[in-house]
């Protein structure tokens, strides 16, 4: 197999490609410094593409700071949209097989079933509504092409949800948690195999695809079983999101339906809670 080009490297879910690609032996990763790999330099792409003929592009960057997202429209489209149909351009250019990063932030988040992939995108912030032009505009340059749409990502590697919490369960005796959003956390480590369980099998089943791990809960449950599963002595008090105003409003309901991916990828996906045990072991 020719190279894998890996955008995003240093990221969460790039640095988390590397732990599982590292141990899972997996060959041809091309882990790229920003500076040399910037989705934004056309130039400076193309002649990456050139220069390795990639078989695989893995897009892991992204403009991801949601509130943030509300004031800086044009940098979070510069990233999130213009940055992928630069990548997407040139993977249909050299046949190279495009795998993009998307998230549950693409719907509006008002049912109370779990979303599956043809349901209807209605995103409610800036961040979802780039990410979700990021996703049209894909087709419109290449078919060979897996979005994988994911929610809730934390992992032991950059700043995160589980990170902030054991954080601040270490500093504070309380804590006041959102309880009326729900969704599923997931852990970047699982999200990063299946990426690579997509290489490995060379799966021709191009799409969009949901994935998140298994089961459902909320911010104040997942924190709650942070710190019961850490030994954190810190109370969590349940609060509306009312209670703690954001600039972005998030999806109230993003529940994503995996069946697609278990059944045409193959892929075996975790409990969420089996899976922050994990995390938390390897935090120590």
């Amino acid at each position: 197999m020719s190279s894998i080009l890996v955008f995003g490297a240093s990221g969460q879910l790039g640095q988390c490609l590397a732990h599982v690609a590292q141990e899972r032996n997996t060959p041809n990763l091309l882990f790229l410094p920003e500076e040399q790999a910037n989705i934004l330099n056309p130039e400076g792409l193309a002649a990456l593409f050139a220069q390795h003929q990639p078989s695989y592009c893995i897009n892991c960057a992204a403009y991801t700071a949601v509130d943030k997202a509300e004031d800086e429209v044009d940098l979070a489209r510069k990233v999130n949209r213009d940055g992928v149909e630069n990548l997407a351009r040139l993977c249909g250019e050299h046949g190279t097989i495009l795998i993009q990063i998307s998230t549950d932030f693409v719907f509006a988040g008002a049912g109370n079933q779990p979303l599956v992939e043809t349901d209807e995108a209605e995103p409610i912030s800036v961040y979802g509504l780039t990410k979700l032009e990021g996703e049209q505009v894909i087709p419109e340059h290449t078919s060979k092409f897996f979005i994988l749409r994911t929610s809730w990502l934390y992992s032991e590697y950059a700043n995160n949800f589980v990170k902030t919490m054991l954080k601040l369960g270490r500093e504070r005796e309380e804590l006041r948690i959102i309880w009326d959003q729900v969704g599923t956390p997931t852990y970047a480590i699982d999200l990063a195999g299946c990426i690579l369980t997509i290489i490995e099998t060379q799966s021709q089943e191009f799409g969009t695809y949901h994935y998140s791990n298994e089961g459902v809960t909320s911010w104040y449950d997942f924190a709650t079983a942070i710190f019961e599963l850490s030994a954190t002595p810190v109370r969590t008090v349940p609060i509306r999101t009312a209670e703690y105003p954001t600039k972005a409003t998030r999806p109230a309901f993003s529940v994503m339906d995996k069946t697609k991916a278990k059944t045409q990828l193959g892929v075996a996906i975790p409990h969420w809670r089996h899976s922050l045990q994990v995390c938390l072991g390897r935090l120590g």
